[in-house]
């Protein structure tokens, strides 16, 4: 196929935080004086249910936050302590690209323009981008959630492409998420690359390209 453009996913497509959420949430519950009341994996099985559009992240996970505090029969300005100790202890900055991310990302930005399209809001996304030194590189980035709808509705594809002036026919996109950004992409009429992390389960929906690391798509599997 003949590509003019490429689009990226952010978060565990081209970098994760070098601090694990689980030493934060530690160090939160720490800062605070209490015992943990949940853990990391509780904290992202429920995000889902506190997302309000336009909201950045620290809004969120006061409400998430708060809402556990309240089950555990403590009063809900804990969890809002808890929640910015969390922020506090946080550093967005401290992120780092997954292996073979940084090498495709030169590649692809030395032979086509480049975005990123990101269910992430701005204040966070931004921070991740300036540690990876890629803030003033990209063409675009999108934030679902804030500028357009979240992936996989197919108008943070549209939004990136208005602004590239590409075709979704000549555009690929690059991305973990089967549910975001392989059913986003094909939502929006753009090729799909999925970097599926070695699974061994049947994708659904089914990528156009299957890669198991970053090494992969420097070599354009399109191609």
């Amino acid at each position: 196929m003949t590509v003019d453009a490429v689009l990226f996913d952010l978060d565990d497509t081209l970098c994760e935080y070098a601090r694990p959420a689980s030493d934060v949430l530690t160090a939160a519950f720490e800062r605070v004086g209490v015992e943990p009341l949940f853990a990391v994996e509780d904290y992202y099985q429920r995000f889902g249910e506190f997302v309000v559009t336009g909201d950045d992240i620290r809004d969120v996970r006061q409400r998430c936050f708060s809402t556990f505090a309240e089950e555990s029969g403590l009063d809900d300005d804990v969890g809002r302590a808890i929640a910015e100790a969390f922020t506090a202890e946080r550093d967005q900055t401290n992120v780092r690209f997954l292996p073979g991310a940084e090498t495709a990302f030169e590649r692809m930005i030395d032979r086509y323009p480049v975005g990123i399209v990101t269910n992430g809001d701005p204040w966070m996304q931004s921070q991740k981008l300036a540690g990876l030194g890629l803030d003033d590189r990209v063409e675009t980035v999108v934030h679902g959630g804030h500028d357009a709808p979240y992936k996989p509705d197919p108008e943070p594809f549209d939004v990136a492409l208005d602004t590239l002036g590409i075709d979704h026919d000549r555009t690929v996109h690059v991305g973990n998420s089967l549910e975001s950004d392989v059913a986003g992409a094909h939502n929006a009429g753009i090729t799909s690359v999925w970097l599926d992390g070695d699974s061994d389960s049947e994708p659904d929906p089914v990528p156009d390209y299957r890669v198991e690391s970053m090494h992969e798509v420097a070599d354009e599997p399109w191609k």
